[in-house]
């Protein structure tokens, strides 16, 4: 059986698909570094030093759109790619865990 297929993306502009690929890049590596999530030093570091890079790709994706005159974020239309992308989920690793007692 195969899985249910995906909804669509929708339509984004070059620079908007960048900037949504960049945003879930630091997203995933945050949730990496997460004190209260990770056991070991190591990962959290490699994802600390990897972070400096993917948020320099994610300020250049905004300039280009910026430059390009794409000066408003189409929310909606990014939550829905977000979502598609399972950005909910990536993003819940940025949270507290619940606590142990409630």
């Amino acid at each position: 059986m195969l899985p249910p297929d995906l909804p669509p993306l929708p339509a984004l502009t070059r620079a908007e698909a960048e900037l949504i690929d960049c945003y879930l890049e630091v997203v995933d590596l945050l949730g990496r570094i997460n004190p209260a999530r990770t056991e070991h030093t190591y990962g959290g570091l490699r994802a600390a030093q990897a972070l400096v890079g993917r948020a320099a790709a994610l300020r250049d994706a905004l300039a280009v759109m910026h430059r390009r005159g794409e000066s408003e974020v189409h929310a909606p239309t990014l939550a829905r790619a977000l979502r598609v992308l399972d950005g909910e989920r990536r993003a819940g690793r940025l949270a507290l865990p619940p606590s142990p007692g409630g």
